[in-house]
């Protein structure tokens, strides 16, 4: 089963400094059928203006993961970290018993990055940040696995069973990825556009696939992300 879901018809909110897109109900958009995919619970499109951001404030019981699309995100919390990323890289904060946390545009371009929170697989984990500098050629025309459960492969490992993969694919390029049984995943048409099982989607489009292998055609230089669980019961 594939379900496009258009970008036009997610909730969205304009705050000046900050405009985002929310894919599952956040903030001031609330559809009581919309909170969340299995384990996945919020992915935000954010742009954030150069200098300003989020400041400091708590979180708990979430795996939380950062994915900069273009600019600069700067990172500090409560337990000494403080990193500033850029495309394509990845920070990782397991929240557990609550930390607490800012994130800030310190660049001169506008920030975009995609906020992606997930259920844990149990409460009170001991709170644990961590960041990958991934290359861009690492995720040209192949999967480039970002983010893993503990027992899995990828560099980044959280405290579920969930897979974050990533991938450039040139125009006219075809790829395939396996949705096999007792799994779902959830596609990002990140930026330009591409067809998957020829449902075309567009740049911020996404989709959601339940046990289905999908086919995937670039039909232009085509940035997509691939989140991939455990189906929901």
């Amino acid at each position: 089963m594939i379900k496009k879901i258009e970008n036009k018809n997610m909730g969205r909110s304009n705050l000046g400094w900050l405009q985002s897109i929310f894919h599952f109900s956040f903030a001031e958009y609330y559809n009581p059928k919309n909170m969340n995919f299995g384990s996945l619970r919020v992915v935000n499109d954010d742009l954030v203006k150069s200098n300003t951001g989020f400041p400091t404030h708590p979180h708990k019981d979430m795996e939380i993961v950062s994915y900069v699309v273009k600019g600069d995100l700067t990172h500090g919390d409560s337990m000494g970290n403080e990193n500033t990323l850029t495309r394509g890289q990845v920070q990782y904060m397991s929240a557990g018993t609550g930390v607490y946390h800012s994130e800030y545009n310190l660049g001169d371009n506008t920030l975009r990055f995609l906020q992606i929170w997930i259920l844990p697989d149990n409460t009170g984990y001991k709170p644990n940040y961590g960041d990958y500098r991934f290359t861009w050629e690492e995720r040209k025309n192949k999967w480039l696995h970002m983010v893993s459960s503990k027992s899995g492969n990828a560099p980044i490992k959280i405290n579920q069973d969930f897979n974050i993969y990533s991938i450039e694919l040139a125009s006219n390029e075809e790829i395939n990825f396996p949705v096999n049984k007792g799994r779902q995943a959830y596609i990002l048409q990140v930026e330009g556009s591409s067809s998957i099982n020829e449902i075309l989607l567009n740049e911020r489009d996404a989709a959601e696939v339940i046990e289905e292998n999908i086919y995937i055609k670039a039909k232009n230089t085509s940035h997509i992300l691939v989140l991939e669980m455990k189906k929901d019961e």
